[in-house]
């Protein structure tokens, strides 16, 4: 950011003849300061995919070709499949329940709703229990899996026959790909919405859940396992109970270390679910000590973890792209996140260093990262105290913050002139506004904020033009005398006025 030395003053003076010092009252200020933070999420998620269907490539992986021999089971009706899960032969029991699963593992249109109204769920259910034969067990809740991806009445199909308890029971299971498949059924059922992921969370699977993380935990369990943590840690409409899921902040907090990268990104998720509520929530994780690994994973260069051919056979399966290149934009949520908390909590972020690497994202990375680094920094003007807005300020934030100006994402463009306005009111309040306005125009922000007035977007017109009329219109001459000083060649923000301890309110 560059400074104005005192020798530079009857220059400075001259420019901000253009500006207007306001000198607004508090109600009014406090007025629109609250229809910023009215605007200001605490996160809102881009449309994620809470379910997957387990969709087979092949059947290599199928104990029942281990246990017959068979490399393709027969084609069956679903009346022949129902009639072979009636029957007292458990090898007919197995051959129809495979070929259910097969049914319901279909890429395209498979016939859930049919396979529910022919009575499969019942039955599927009722194997759950068939201890003694797991082969029976990994099918059933294959099948039961891929019902309950679908429609929330699809997924109401199941739980109505009592299957959540009997998937908790199969996470002890000896059998791991037995267990997997219940991990994975338990996640699409969360994944409904609050209140089945709270019918999950009532009967205790979180801590079954987490038993089943271990050094030799292999990595599509580990994959699978997080990735359930993260549906059983979202929605907000009610969010989870806190009490139930705050067992799981220190096993996030070991995930963010992890090698995979997909189980990085979930813990990430999880954790902003975490974040995305009240300060008691954000302080909870910031215990955790969750923050000083965000500074990591803010800096971390992008890897492919996968060749083209396996990333396609693995959204082919799973129903998304590898999460391997989101770590960076799930980690800069999470601050997001953090940074809508209190002042305190927003300390913490400046003790911790987060700020530097979240200014070098919102410079240099990818564009889905910088639009989480432009929401952190507008929450962080949202809540932070004077002090602390000078830090930020001081660490060269206006340019590449007021570079997304220019973006083609309209949101973007709202969430950073709200940033903007942040900036201005509370310096504003410091008079130190034609200052900061001065620093808009040198980095090219004012030109961006002129050429918004054209925007077709008729919000984004209206917040360009508020921030150009009220903190950019002409006034009369500033009287050099009453420029701001600096001390040890750093802006001085309090040289001009007393500034309560706490911070102006607003």
């Amino acid at each position: 950011m560059p400074l104005i030395t005192q020798d530079e003053n009857n220059a400075v003076a001259t420019r901000l003849q253009s500006f207007k010092n306001m000198g607004k009252n508090v109600d009014e200020m406090r007025r629109r300061r609250n229809e910023v933070n009215v605007e200001l999420r605490k996160a809102r998620k881009d449309d994620q995919l809470l379910k997957r269907r387990n969709i087979s490539v092949d059947d290599a992986g199928s104990p029942l070709q281990e246990n017959n021999g068979q490399t393709n089971a027969p084609i069956m009706s679903i009346q022949q499949i129902m009639e072979g899960m009636d029957s007292s032969d458990e090898t007919k029991q197995l051959t129809a329940t495979q070929a259910a699963r097969k049914t319901l593992s279909r890429e395209r249109n498979p016939p859930i709703d049919a396979m529910i109204e022919s009575g499969i769920v019942p039955k599927c259910v009722s194997f759950l229990t068939h201890y003694q034969n797991p082969s029976l067990q990994f099918e059933a809740s294959w099948a039961l899996t891929n019902i309950a991806s679908g429609t929330t009445e699809q997924t109401n199909a199941v739980v109505q026959q009592g299957a959540v308890p009997k998937f908790i029971n199969l996470l002890a299971s000896p059998y791991m790909h037995v267990a997997e498949q219940a991990v994975w059924a338990l996640g699409n059922i969360a994944g409904d919405g609050p209140v089945a992921r709270d019918l999950v969370l009532s009967l205790d699977a979180l801590p079954a859940l987490i038993g089943l993380i271990k050094p030799d935990t292999n990595e599509s369990l580990m994959r699978n396992i997080v990735w359930t943590l993260s549906n059983l840690c979202r929605n907000k409409n009610p969010p989870p109970p806190f009490d139930c899921i705050k067992p799981c902040l220190p096993v996030l907090n070991k995930l963010l270390y992890c090698q995979d990268k997909d189980v990085l990104a979930d813990a990430c998720w999880a954790l902003s679910y975490v974040t995305d509520g009240s300060n008691d929530k954000i302080q909870a994780v910031v215990d955790n000590g969750v923050v000083p690994r965000l500074v990591e994973l803010l800096g971390m260069e992008e890897v492919g973890v996968l060749t083209p051919a396996l990333r396609a056979v693995w959204q082919h399966c799973h129903g998304k792209r590898p999460a391997g290149n989101n770590i960076m934009k799930e980690a800069a949520w999470t601050v997001s996140n953090i940074t809508a908390g209190n002042v305190d909590q927003i300390q913490h972020v400046v003790n911790s260093g987060l700020l530097q690497p979240l200014i070098d994202v919102l410079s240099s990375g990818d564009f889905k990262s910088q639009k989480e680094a432009a929401w952190a920094v507008t929450n962080y003007t949202s809540g932070s105290s004077p002090h602390q807005l000078v830090v930020l300020l001081q660490l060269d934030i206006l340019k590449p913050f007021c570079n997304l100006l220019d973006s083609k994402d309209g949101k973007t463009v709202q969430v950073v002139l709200d940033g903007v306005s942040n900036i201005l009111q509370t310096a504003d309040k410091m008079n130190e506004v034609e200052r900061v306005a001065i620093m808009i125009e040198e980095c090219g922000g004012l030109d961006k904020l002129e050429a918004l007035q054209n925007h077709e977007n008729e919000a984004i017109y209206q917040k360009a033009l508020n921030i150009i009329d009220n903190f950019f219109s002409e006034s009369e001459p500033l009287d050099p005398n009453t420029a701001p000083s600096e001390v040890n060649g750093q802006l001085d923000f309090s040289s001009t006025n007393s500034v309560p301890d706490g911070g102006f309110s607003f």
